[in-house]
């Protein structure tokens, strides 16, 4: 425990930056990812035939195939069709589009939690179909599915991890620059491990804050009538 003091006093300051990378890509990513994701619950729940295919399709690739495999294809790959980007832009885009395939999920189950009847109801009283979704059933979802959608800052956060490979400056990257100067690899990445730990503890206390605040009223009575 001595050596993992040691490091984090000798290394604070690179570590410290290295976990302000990786909240910035944590947050660049989960917002990206929301938009999108958000696009594409509409899409499968909302949309036509074609745009509920289009919509799965997505969902199904980036779900399906790892992080690292996406990063190389969009930071290695893409420089081939004449689409180049810095490591930081490629972990935004890489994060972003990986998140928003789990986000839809999230969404999606929100948006149909919601049921027809409130769609109904929004129509009877003159509401267009889009209206509907955004003045009733859409504040309703997003409340509905924080308990649930709060697991993903804290994987994307831990997900981040895997940009060092590129070569970003994060955490993880500075964990490893400690363990190649000490030549105390344990050491270092259990320092990294205790930061990792306490930026997933602080998100878990937001969120947590979060979810009570927009809890919905009745909604847990009638959980348990169930």
């Amino acid at each position: 425990m001595n050596a993992v003091l040691e490091i984090l006093k000798r290394f604070w300051p690179d570590l410290l930056a290295g976990a302000g990378v990786t909240l910035e890509l944590t947050l660049v990513g989960l917002i990206g990812g929301f938009v999108l994701g958000l696009a594409l619950a509409l899409g499968r729940v909302f949309g036509p035939a074609w745009l509920q295919k289009l919509s799965n399709a997505y969902v199904s690739v980036f779900r399906g195939t790892p992080l690292l495999v996406q990063l190389f294809i969009i930071y290695y790959g893409l420089p081939s069709l004449g689409l180049v980007m810095d490591q930081r832009m490629a972990a935004y885009l890489a994060l972003g589009l990986n998140s928003a395939a789990y986000q839809a999920e999230y969404l999606r189950g929100s948006l149909q939690a919601i049921g027809d009847t409130q769609m109904m109801a929004g129509r009877a009283v003159g509401l267009s179909k889009w209206q509907t979704i955004r003045f009733v059933v859409l504040p309703q979802a997003l409340r509905l599915v924080l308990p649930s959608w709060s697991n993903e800052p804290i994987a994307l956060l831990k997900t981040t991890a895997v940009v060092f490979l590129i070569a970003v400056q994060d955490l993880m990257a500075q964990a490893k620059r400690a363990a190649t100067t000490t030549y105390d690899p344990i050491s270092s990445y259990i320092a990294a491990a205790l930061i990792y730990l306490a930026m997933v503890l602080m998100l878990a206390l937001i969120f947590g804050y979060l979810e009570k605040k927009a809890r919905i009223p009745g909604m847990e009575m009638e959980k348990q009538a169930y």
